[in-house]
């Protein structure tokens, strides 16, 4: 790391300008387009002013141009125009200027000249950030949730799915007990694993929403209190807070490291304030403000929410049932879903199943409902929630409600009340039909081991409140996503114009760090690719290549590219290839702005990688952020197994060159395919 420098020079007057060495930081989180775009921009309006400038950029394909500690030395400033967490703590000592990656892009000469006042970036300080359009300081509180469900999905996975294969292969019914694995036994220690791995995801979620607002300082804190949260027996309660606890405390912890920050302090103490000052002061006041503050309105409303459900029985079962429901899919683990619980339980022993009956219907229905939404309408999740939703699966057959957490802490506004709903309605069927179970637990599981009585309307309570939960929560994304105007239901706290490939998920490859030429000219042909002159590494042939593009809205461009792309003889499935491409842009526009879009897939509706080009006269509809209709648009089809990561540097390359006017005005008066393709093979 670099060592604090001294003040950065200050200074006017013409000559100054010319002698002023600036550094730039360009990142989004997929790191492909507009990671590129912003640092071809940047560079640009330094070089138009005279200005020295070094841009390092960390997209898919790794790091590249990284600045070192000599760079920073002599910098007289540092933008950083990035939609991810950006390490500034080698630039102590430098004037720092932050700002989204969308600004970077749209906005260059405004940040250059805003860099030059910004303040000096102090160890464990935040950087200076520079207002923005479009919103983007409304989204940090969401992109500090998704931080945290992010880094907590791991958690509930391994922990989840221990718990359920231990239960599965080493389990027992046992009226005292529940489903009882033998002490002592192998599966008892894989059960043991799989609860740290459960006790820690609260605690995670907490810490890594405070990080993605307060930085380092705020880890210890927010993981601290989101323990604190999980512990009821602090504060006097049998159940603790759950992830809902969790994310009030990240958030409070987060914030709170943000305004000692912003206290004036003695110099000497400046150094030791980022590890030591402020996360003892703030795991102190956070801990102590729940324990005394927040924990005891919990513990009370533990205790009467028992003694109201005390006063409910002897009334209607369909009602109780429902009751029992909405508080088991409230929470997931927390108070109100631990009081549902144990009241039930509680009364297995006093004879009265019944009560255990609906919560053990309702237990499971909310990870099932949450993994069965996941498989209903793909589109609206990213690949990392489709695998989720498949171990949320796995987890409800258990009775591991908790599965369903991360949906419900990305989309609180969603996932809850459709939670809830086929919780009740899970509730009230059992209620219904007397479905009695004789063991503290939940979720087919019990069913399959014998536990429970009246199973064929057990499982069909299941089956309808997994149902109305899924249906209910796809319905609200819909809705939610239509009252924001087609805006991306999914951003994971990116810029929604990124175009990521994600139809399957593409991994980000470490990359080495060198610029490889893949451009290259290829006079010959490539085998299914047809003949002609090839550029792009001869996934881009005459064959696949139109200046006229007929269509008039997206989805007519996105088929009639298809189409073009289907001419090079590497399209196995042309309707398959085109869905793909279709779900991509219902989770973010893959207009750039400029008149330019590069819509994409990773499938294998496609044997080979494949680029396609389409010039438009009128230009395409596409939502690009800066309002401008596609008149150039590229679409790129690689296979799921493609190998190595040569189409992400094609689309990088692709993204920089497209940022020089004069490329996009060759390519826009190009006379036909051949001319297109000259002005293409400039790219190397």
């Amino acid at each position: 790391m670099t060592s604090p420098a001294g003040p950065p020079p200050t200074g006017d007057g013409g000559t100054e300008a010319k002698r002023l060495k600036l550094l730039a930081v360009t990142a989004c989180p997929t790191g492909i387009a507009h990671t590129y775009m912003a640092a071809e921009k940047l560079a640009q309006a330094a070089e138009s002013r005279g200005i020295e400038m070094k841009v390092e950029t960390q997209g898919s394909i790794g790091a590249e141009n990284i600045l070192d500690d000599n760079d920073v030395s002599t910098a007289d400033g540092v933008i950083v125009a990035a939609d991810k967490d950006v390490d500034l703590s080698r630039f102590a000592g430098k004037r720092v200027l932050k700002v989204g990656v969308a600004e970077g892009i749209h906005h260059p000469e405004r940040l250059i000249e805003q860099v030059r006042s910004a303040p000096v970036h102090e160890p464990g300080g935040t950087a200076s950030t520079a207002p923005a359009g479009g919103g983007r300081e409304r989204s940090i509180g969401y992109k500090a949730l998704m931080n945290g469900v992010s880094y907590m999905i791991p958690f509930v996975v391994v922990g989840g799915l221990l718990i359920a294969i231990s239960l599965s292969l080493g389990g027992h019914t046992d009226p005292s007990g529940g489903l009882v694995i033998p002490k002592d036994s192998f599966w008892m220690d894989v059960n043991n694993i799989g609860v740290i791995g459960f006790t820690l995801m609260v605690p995670i979620l907490s810490g890594y929403i405070a990080y993605a607002i307060g930085d380092r300082p705020a880890l210890v804190p927010g993981m601290i209190g989101g323990w604190i949260a999980n512990t009821g027996a602090l504060y006097g309660s049998k159940a603790g807070a759950g992830f809902i606890g969790a994310i009030v405390t990240g958030f409070l912890a987060g914030y709170l490291v943000l305004w000692i920050k912003k206290l004036g302090v003695p110099k000497f103490m400046q150094p030791i304030m980022p590890i030591i000052v402020i996360p003892i002061v703030a795991t102190t006041a956070l801990g102590l403000f729940f324990i005394y503050v927040i924990g005891k309105p919990i513990a009370w409303v533990f205790e009467h929410l028992t003694s109201w459900l005390s006063g409910m029985t002897g009334t209607s079962a369909v009602l109780l049932g429902a009751i029992l429901g909405l508080m088991i899919a409230f929470d997931m683990g927390g108070p109100v879903n631990k009081t549902a619980f144990l009241f039930g339980a509680g009364l297995i022993a006093s004879g009265n199943q019944t009560v255990m009956g609906m919560c053990a219907a309702a237990i499971p229905v909310m990870p099932l409902g949450q993994g069965l939404a996941t498989l209903l309408r793909k589109r609206l999740y990213t690949d990392q929630e489709r695998e989720t939703g498949l171990a949320a699966l796995f987890m409800g057959c258990f009775g591991i409600s908790e599965g369903a957490i991360p949906f419900a802490a990305a989309r609180p506004a969603e996932v809850i009340p459709a939670n809830m709903l086929g919780g009740a309605v899970a509730g009230a069927v059992a209620g219904l039909a007397g479905v009695k179970d004789a063991v503290p637990h939940g979720g087919p599981i019990v069913a399959v081991l014998g536990a429970v009585s009246g199973v064929p309307m057990f499982f069909v309570a299941v089956v309808i409140g997994t149902v109305v939960t899924a249906a209910t929560t796809v319905t609200l994304i819909d809705i939610g996503r239509r009252r924001r105007g087609g805006a991306p239901v999914v951003t994971e706290g990116v810029a929604a114009a990124e175009p990521a490939l994600v139809a399957a998920g593409v991994g980000a490859p470490s990359g080495t760090g060198a610029r490889a030429v893949v451009a290259a000219r290829i006079p010959g042909g490539a085998p299914g690719a047809g003949g002609g002159a090839q550029v792009l590494s001869g996934y881009l042939t005459e064959e696949t290549v139109s200046v006229r593009l007929e269509a008039r809205d997206k989805e007519a461009a996105i088929r009639e590219l298809t189409g073009l792309l289907a001419r090079s003889g590497r399209v196995a499935d042309v309707d398959e290839l085109v869905r793909t491409a279709l779900r991509r842009e219902e989770q973010g526009t893959t207009g750039l702005g400029e008149e330019i879009a590069v819509p994409h897939a990773k499938t294998d509706a496609v044997t080979a990688p494949v680029v396609g080009f389409a010039r438009s006269d009128e230009g395409v509809e596409w939502g690009s952020l800066d309002g401008t209709r596609a008149r150039l648009v590229f679409m790129i089809a690689v296979p799921e197994a493609a190998a190595g990561d040569e189409h992400l540097r094609i689309l990088a390359l692709l993204s920089r060159r497209l940022m020089d006017t004069g490329f996009r005005e060759r390519l826009l008066t190009a006379g036909d395919e051949r001319a297109v393709l000259d002005v293409l093979g400039e790219i190397e």
